[in-house]
């Protein structure tokens, strides 16, 4: 039989089966000695074979992963050298962000879209907790983001608290799934608990000591929205390190570097000292913004500055 993962419980999953009944998987021995490289094996989203479990009649075996159509990878936090899948099979990556309380930087929100481009998935940012700032503030930030609409991301501003800013955006997630992804305490439980009652996903007060959110999730999670449309729900995310991208295809995944390649006098230009170099040239011209090529810059350089 098959399945798709719905939740990641470190050794045990959930997947809901074709016959619409939830799981409890465990994984098969195999695909623990496999040198993969990649901290989880399975993640939410993939689709498995299933097996019954004869030691175990209330537990089921996950006996194959079907191929990926994409997934969401970062370094791994805890594995050094490996990576760690988000989740996979995504229609759409919705960056959730906020100006304060936390605060997202523009290089966070850089790294999860080059991440994103990376394996062809179309990236959203959700500006969340609009209503705490003031006119000018949400002016300044619609500004901001028209940088990212003019390369051909979606934006939204709303406060997950609106029903009717709820409403608007859950209409953008139909007949697909969705990874809504972000800092810790940028409201992504409070809005997974307004588009589905149901979720009961805990949410908590900002550390006013430290300003940064306190993890109230602890797994990845899948969630039915509507007949074909499902949300996944993950971890707060402290830094996102890139993985599986190398330094010479970086300037692949940002779509205003992109259309400029093949521009520059040298095939292996790095574009950030060599003569003749198109990107440069237009970033000198103010045709790419600074705050997109520092975060082209500082990836490939591989700083620690993920934050």
């Amino acid at each position: 039989m098959q399945g798709t993962v719905t939740k990641s419980m470190g050794l045990w999953y959930l997947v809901e089966g074709q016959d619409g009944t939830n799981y409890q998987c465990r994984l098969k021995g195999k695909f623990k000695l496999e040198d993969k490289k990649i901290s989880n094996p399975v993640a939410v989203g993939d689709k498995v074979e299933l097996l019954e479990d004869e030691g175990n009649a209330e537990a089921w075996i996950i006996s194959d992963i079907l191929p990926r159509e994409n997934y969401i990878i970062r370094t791994s936090p805890k594995k050094k050298g490996h990576g760690h899948i988000i989740a996979s099979n995504i229609d759409l990556a919705v960056i959730v962000a906020t100006v304060a309380n936390p605060k997202t930087s523009l290089g966070f929100i850089d790294r999860f879209l080059v991440t994103a481009e990376a394996f062809r998935i179309p990236g959203m940012i959700l500006c969340n907790k609009i209503d705490l700032l003031s006119g000018e503030e949400l002016e300044a930030l619609k500004e901001k983001m028209k940088e990212y609409e003019v390369l051909g991301y979606k934006t939204a501003f709303i406060s997950a608290l609106d029903a009717k800013d709820i409403a608007s955006f859950k209409k953008s997630l139909s007949d697909q799934t969705t990874l809504i992804s972000g800092h810790s305490g940028v409201g992504k439980s409070t809005l997974v608990n307004q588009l589905i009652p149901e979720a009961d996903q805990k949410t908590s007060e900002i550390s006013e000591f430290s300003e940064k959110g306190i993890h109230t999730t602890t797994f990845a999670e899948r969630f039915k929205v509507a007949e074909n449309s499902y949300i996944i729900d993950t971890p707060g995310i402290k830094e996102l390190g890139l993985a599986e991208i190398e330094k010479d295809e970086l300037s692949h995944y940002f779509p205003e570097l992109r259309e400029l390649l093949g521009q520059c006098k040298f095939n292996n230009c790095t574009h950030t000292h060599e003569p003749g170099c198109a990107i440069a040239t237009a970033y000198e011209q103010g045709e790419i913004s600074q705050s997109r090529y520092d975060s082209y810059l500082s990836m490939l350089i591989g700083d620690d500055n993920r934050r």
